[in-house]
């Protein structure tokens, strides 16, 4: 934790904290693109899974184990992770916590955003000046913004589940797989949660993270225009 207060303090005096907080995160998602990459090809290859995992579907139908067993076999055949698309996400945690503890503790590091304290949240930017107070207005901008791509997020992948065939998709027979695929695309929403609630330092970090997901799934998990013409 020390080193990277040090760190950041450095970093800070080159550009403004609210700055050194933006580019840090551009800094971690550029450093995660492999995995992105990657986790983009898997979701395509599980679309492609998708016929077969819907033939064994109906197969095991009366037998749930005997389902999963079969969807895991094949995933293992085809060399596809179910759980690739998890990796970018949890590998953020340590710099999102970093961050958070770092504007919780005692002695700010770096001067405000907009005139909001860094280390404020949105319960304090209410108590000072109201929802439409200086720091209030940032918030609402803060919110406004992740409510787009939230939005946004939920109608893409929506459609790129009702493409896969719901629930019935290249993931069936895992555990739990159809609760995570109906709860899936409400999700992004809880990025409200999050930014209501931790230091405002924390809050530019997903906000900025989240924005960045959004136009990534934009560019990789775009639909294959030739392979959409030879399948109508």
């Amino acid at each position: 934790m020390s080193a990277f207060t040090e760190f950041f303090a450095w970093f800070s005096g080159l550009v403004t904290a609210p700055a050194a907080i933006v580019l840090l995160t551009l800094l971690v998602r550029t450093a995660l693109l492999p995995m992105a990459l990657a986790s983009a090809r898997g979701q395509r290859a599980r679309a492609r899974l998708a016929p077969q995992v819907a033939a064994v579907r109906k197969r095991y139908a009366r037998d749930p184990e005997r389902l999963r067993r079969a969807v895991l076999e094949l995933h293992a055949r085809e060399k596809v992770s179910p759980l690739a698309g998890c990796l970018p996400g949890l590998l953020q945690l340590p710099v999102f916590f970093l961050l958070y503890h770092l504007f919780s503790g005692p002695g700010r590091v770096g001067g405000p955003f907009l005139g909001a304290p860094l280390d404020g949240r949105w319960v304090d930017a209410l108590a000072q000046g109201g929802a439409f107070g200086r720091a209030g207005l940032v918030y609402l901008a803060l919110f406004a913004l992740v409510a787009a791509v939230a939005t946004w997020t939920y109608r893409t992948t929506r459609a790129q589940l009702a493409a896969a065939g719901g629930d019935a998709g290249a993931d069936a027979g895992l555990p739990g797989a159809a609760a995570v695929a109906r709860v899936a695309p409400l999700l992004s929403f809880g990025t409200l949660v999050t930014v209501a609630v931790v230091p405002l330092a924390a809050a530019l970090y997903v906000v900025t993270s989240t924005t960045w997901s959004a136009a990534e799934r934009a560019v990789l998990h775009r639909p294959e225009r030739g392979r959409d013409r030879s399948s109508t």
